[in-house]
């Protein structure tokens, strides 16, 4: 089992912990957070954790975020590589408002897990692959 370090830059929200089902783990609005449409706002997280070595976190939204407040994550999705383990490396989510929305502290906008980095690769030039074509970008689920 890995161990990770958590720092708490808020009292005001509650503690991570593990979920009984599922492997995504929900991450809190560390402040109140007023958003006007087409506006931009790093909301905090309230967090700084130190990572096991050699493994990053994947944050991405909840499947209920953009219902709930109308915001997307502007990079899609955040990494948080083990290196960003200072003291007060806390971590954020970038949002982008479609609609005027509020988000109050505690509420929970995202989530993230931890993976493994990706193994040392080497790129082989080829002429062919010599792979069945599966009929390109878009063509799975086509009849």
């Amino acid at each position: 089992m890995e161990n990770i370090k958590i720092k708490y830059f808020s009292d005001e929200i509650d503690k991570v912990e593990k979920i009984v089902k599922g492997d995504w783990i929900d991450l809190r609005a560390a402040s109140n957070v007023a958003l006007k449409a087409g506006e931009f706002k790093l909301i905090p997280l309230g967090v700084a954790m130190q990572l096991p070595k050699g493994y990053e976190a994947h944050i991405v939204p909840r499947s209920s975020t953009y219902k709930n407040f109308g915001v997307i994550q502007t990079n899609s999705t955040g990494i948080v590589d083990e290196t960003y383990c200072g003291d007060n490396d806390q971590w954020y989510f970038p949002a982008y408002a479609l609609r005027d929305t509020v988000i109050d502290v505690n509420d929970r906008i995202c989530q993230f897990r931890i993976m493994e980095h990706q193994p040392e690769i080497e790129f082989e030039i080829v002429e062919m692959l010599g792979n069945k074509d599966r009929g390109g970008i878009g063509s799975t689920g086509k009849n």
